[in-house]
């Protein structure tokens, strides 16, 4: 699913709509931080199954 530059600007304007131009920069940083923590999450995921298969040779 590729979003076109029109569609984002579509969605864009819906979400600044929804929650006001106050809450968006703290709604962008919030989902900032949720995006950072879920990269950290699948990189020790992916170090953990690097050590256990290390471990079960």
């Amino acid at each position: 699913m590729n979003l076109g530059p029109t569609e984002l600007i579509i969605v864009l304007l819906i979400v600044l709509l929804i929650f006001g131009g106050t809450k968006l920069p703290k709604l962008a940083r919030s989902m900032g931080q949720a995006q950072k923590e879920f990269k950290k999450g699948l990189s020790e995921g992916h170090k953990d199954d690097d050590e256990s298969s290390s471990d079960a040779k």
